[in-house]
């Protein structure tokens, strides 16, 4: 069968700015569905301007040498653009490849290591980080409830009523949720420092977390690289009673010295990483860093055939990985496929307040969840298109690059 790329096509919608859709078309009539976020409009541009003539013409069974060749020379180490836009492609082309093969992602990976993944929540809102980029409080889309009135607001739970939060979770078979309630203090605007009284304001959801429910929900911190490392210091210090199960993203994750010093100061377990998008930063995160659990977004960082890559670097050093969700529903779709083809994924990450709100508005099948385990869709390759509609709405930007 000829798999001959003829096209390569992009969507983005107003409505969700960061997100671009990427669907690579082959003269057989297979098609390829990608996905990546933030940077939409620079990612589109660099799709049609850069990649497709590089892919065009190209067979789409050649994934490895098209990742390579799609390498850009800048921005090479980081999640830029230029990353962003590989990684959608690359998922595309794998998504031809579990199709031409008539078998699902993850059986094309290898095969299931296990049928279902257990889940953690990380506890955003439907509309958190809806508007721009910008991870900070006036991006965090507490208090918008105009599209999503049914919808789970789970930032504003965690803020008000976490104890009741961790209550829905646990009703709902998930035992494991991540919070990140000390991005409000004072001192997040800069990192410098924090306050004793900001501290223990921001530690005060966890501690009630524990009080009301013991140790059947597991927390994880989120602290989005905003503290240097003597507040981070503090934070991992006031955290470390509760028996977090991972403080994230304390400090940047590229500050590989940074890393290993505050590892090195607390018990408590750090994870990290999702905004690194090199094997070579990987490698000094697990090796010089000493990070528990790295995270690697899918379609921040190069795709699937990067994603297998820090996936044996992490199982060289006996750790697990795990992969970021808190985007788009071919992200999740992707991620859990390679959760369930490796060995050394302990659970995946969902968001609930995007699942149960506008994941299902955007594809035809969604993974399953059920009871705080997630599964794959079902059919070859991904096991999802984009529904039809969407490239009618009106606020849908649509291009093509094609060979003719």
């Amino acid at each position: 069968m000829a798999l001959k790329i003829e096209s390569v096509e992009t969507l983005r919608l107003g409505e969700h700015p960061n997100l671009l859709w990427v669907r690579v078309h082959t003269e057989s009539g297979l098609t390829g569905l990608g996905e990546t976020y933030f940077g939409a409009g620079p990612s589109e541009a660099d799709i049609h301007d850069r990649i497709a003539p590089i892919i065009l013409g190209q067979d789409a069974r050649r994934i490895e040498f098209l990742n390579m060749k799609m390498q850009p020379y800048t921005g090479f180490t980081g999640s830029g653009a230029e990353v962003r836009a590989l990684a959608a492609v690359d998922v595309a082309l794998w998504d031809i490849a579990g199709k031409a093969a008539n078998m699902p992602l993850c059986d094309l990976l290898g095969g299931r290591t296990r049928d279902k993944i257990q889940v953690y929540n990380t506890c955003a809102g439907p509309n958190y980080v809806s508007k721009t980029s910008a991870v900070r409080p006036d991006n965090f889309g507490a208090g918008d409830h105009e599209r999503n009135e049914t919808a789970y607001e789970d930032l504003e739970a965690f803020l008000n009523c976490p104890e009741d939060l961790a209550a829905s979770l646990l009703e709902m078979g998930i035992s494991s949720m991540k919070i990140w309630p000390l991005d409000l203090a004072a001192g997040a605007v800069d990192g410098v420092d924090i306050s004793p009284a900001d501290l223990k304001k921001g530690i005060d959801p966890f501690e009630k977390i524990r009080k009301a429910h013991g140790d059947k929900m597991r927390l994880k911190a989120e602290l989005h690289g905003l503290w240097s490392l003597n507040a981070a210091k503090k934070i991992a210090a006031a955290l470390e009673p509760l028996e977090m199960d991972w403080i994230e993203d304390p400090v940047w994750m590229d500050r590989t010295h940074e890393v290993a010093e505050l590892a090195a100061s607390t018990h408590a377990p750090l994870a990290g990483g999702e905004t690194l998008a090199s094997l070579g930063q990987f490698r000094s995160l697990i090796d010089e860093g000493n990070i528990a659990t790295p995270i690697m977004d899918v379609t921040w960082a190069g795709g699937i055939s990067a994603a297998r890559k820090v996936a044996a670097i992490a199982e060289a050093r006996s750790r697990p990985i795990a992969f970021h969700d808190c985007s788009g529903p071919v992200t999740l779709a992707v991620s859990t496929h390679l959760a369930l083809s490796l060995r050394n994924v302990r659970e995946q990450e969902i968001t609930r307040g995007f699942y149960y709100a506008w994941y299902q508005d955007f594809v035809d099948r969604l993974p399953p969840i059920e009871s705080g385990m997630i599964s794959v869709p079902e059919g070859p390759g991904l096991g999802m298109e984009l529904l039809v509609d969407m490239f009618k709405r009106p606020d849908a930007i649509h291009r093509t690059s094609s060979l003719n």
